[in-house]
């Protein structure tokens, strides 16, 4: 069955074909069944393991690298940071070939090449072969391809609730993996970190074979999509600039932050073997600490000095690290470094949501993951090059000086209203044309933006929380 999806802009109305039919039935359900929650949790899963096999070497490489062959400051950087070079180039292509052939499909290939690059890694004589093993794990670029399997397995009303799942697999993998990666690398060396990235990778493959559902047809679900015609307008609009600069400015500190952050740990006297435990403080005192934060942020109107407030925490924890003595004054420097990062990890792709027109969010997240990864690569890669010619102080001024730029850089984000998205089953006895539907949502108080899938009966709306209410689009939903 063909479908339309129906762009409403000031500029006019644009229709593009789109093939794609309903897995589930549209009907207005309050919970997830068990199929839809099974499917969410196993999804969740496939993003921890992966994250897990992509991070758990952050705090370990700079520690053991200096003992293979041909090692530098510069090329362990790269090899850190290479992962995210081959997954800007091909997380949208890979995305998009998941379109085109089954989910699944893509899901393994990016898997199996995922484990291969962790294999190559963990026979790894020399540098070289870690770099090219990293370069293989970041070929494996899934996470588009995930979002979309999410979309095929659930209903649009209880999508919500799966990537909240999701999220918060993927919140836990960060924290996880660089607390294990010091435990299996002191148990089983290097080789030993890279051969556990393997053996999640095959868990991975289990999990999606035998758990995960296969969905009898793909779905058009534009908060995942990424829609090439939309793709130079997004990368382009000014207002989203200032935002995808600053997730590249944000994973370029955290990459360069692991050069150094292990170092640190050794000329302040803690030993490798209980690196595990101050992470794991560390990483629990700032999510704690960052509550007060995220209460403020949620407040009209403060999104984006609370921004502002957590690039000077950035700032005034990397100026700290660069100069600390001792190991009480280096945990604290971390926990504020730490509070910033988590806290912009979550303010900034909220915003992005925020700023893109209705149903182009998908594409608006293909361009920010893009500039997010670039960031890792960069960071490695600078980091390694300060380290070579500098040292880990080095290191630390130069990124407070880029953070100086990103402060001012940050006045350039837009203050925004309470604008945000909402996703709408729409009902099948309506009985009006795409456009009339369309011009009925936007005649509603509060809409500023639709977005339609025809034959889906599916709409994607922009609305000012503040004017809008959800009874007033009860004629048209389900």
């Amino acid at each position: 069955m063909s479908s339309y999806i129906v762009f409403f802009s000031k500029g006019g109305m644009v229709r593009r074909r789109t093939d794609d039919i309903s897995l589930y039935s549209p009907r207005q359900s309050s919970s997830m069944n068990n199929k839809e929650f099974l499917a969410a949790i196993a999804i969740a899963v496939l993003f921890l393991v992966r994250m897990l096999g992509l991070f758990t070497i952050l705090p370990v490489l700079p520690l053991v690298a200096e003992e293979l062959v041909s090692s530098t400051p510069l090329l362990i950087g790269v090899a850190i940071g290479i992962y995210g070079l081959s997954q800007a180039v091909l997380q949208v292509p890979l995305g998009l070939a998941s379109d085109r052939f089954s989910r699944k499909s893509v899901i393994t290939f990016g898997l199996v090449i995922f484990i291969l690059g962790s294999l190559v890694a963990a026979m790894a004589e020399d540098i070289f072969g870690i770099i090219l093993g990293r370069f293989l794990q970041g070929c494996g670029a899934i996470a588009s391809t995930l979002l979309a399997l999410v979309s095929d397995v659930t209903r649009v009303e209880q999508r919500s609730k799966a990537m909240a799942i999701i999220g918060a697999g993927i919140g836990t993998s960060f924290g996880v993996s660089i607390v294990l990666g010091p435990v299996i690398a002191a148990y089983a060396g290097l080789s030993g970190v890279f051969m556990f990235s393997a053996m999640v990778g095959v868990l991975g493959l289990i999990i999606l074979w035998t758990v995960v559902p296969t969905p009898i047809s793909l779905k058009t679900n534009l908060d995942t999509k990424v829609v090439m015609e939309k793709f130079s307008s997004v990368l382009f609009n000014t207002s989203l600039i200032p935002v995808n600069l600053g997730v590249f400015f944000l994973h370029y500190f955290l990459t360069a932050g692991f050069l150094v952050f292990p170092l640190l740990f050794r000329e302040v006297g803690i030993s490798d073997a209980d690196h595990s435990m101050y992470y794991l403080g560390i990483l629990f005192a700032s999510v704690v600490l960052m509550a007060p934060f995220v209460w403020v942020s949620d407040r009209k109107g403060r999104s984006r000095s609370v921004m502002q407030w957590m690039v000077m925490v950035l700032l005034l924890a990397m100026l700290g690290l660069a100069s600390v003595k001792g190991s009480v004054a280096l945990v604290l420097f971390m926990v504020a470094f730490f509070i910033g990062f988590n806290l912009l990890e979550v303010l900034l792709p909220a915003h992005m949501s925020r700023v893109v027109a209705a149903g182009t969010r998908g594409t608006g997240m293909g361009v920010y993951s893009t500039f997010q990864f670039l960031g890792t690569f960069a960071g490695g890669v600078v980091g390694g090059v300060l380290l070579s010619y500098g040292d880990i102080s080095t290191v630390l001024y130069v990124n407070s000086g880029v953070c100086v730029f990103w402060f001012l850089l940050s006045f350039k984000v837009e203050n925004l209203n309470e604008v945000e998205s909402r996703t709408i089953d729409l009902r099948s006895d309506v009985g009006l044309p795409a456009n009339q539907v369309v011009e009925g949502l936007l005649s509603v108080n509060g809409v500023l933006d639709v977005v339609l899938i025809e034959e889906e009966r599916v709409a994607y709306l922009k609305v000012d929380s503040d004017r809008f209410n959800e009874t007033d689009i009860q004629q048209f939903t389900q």
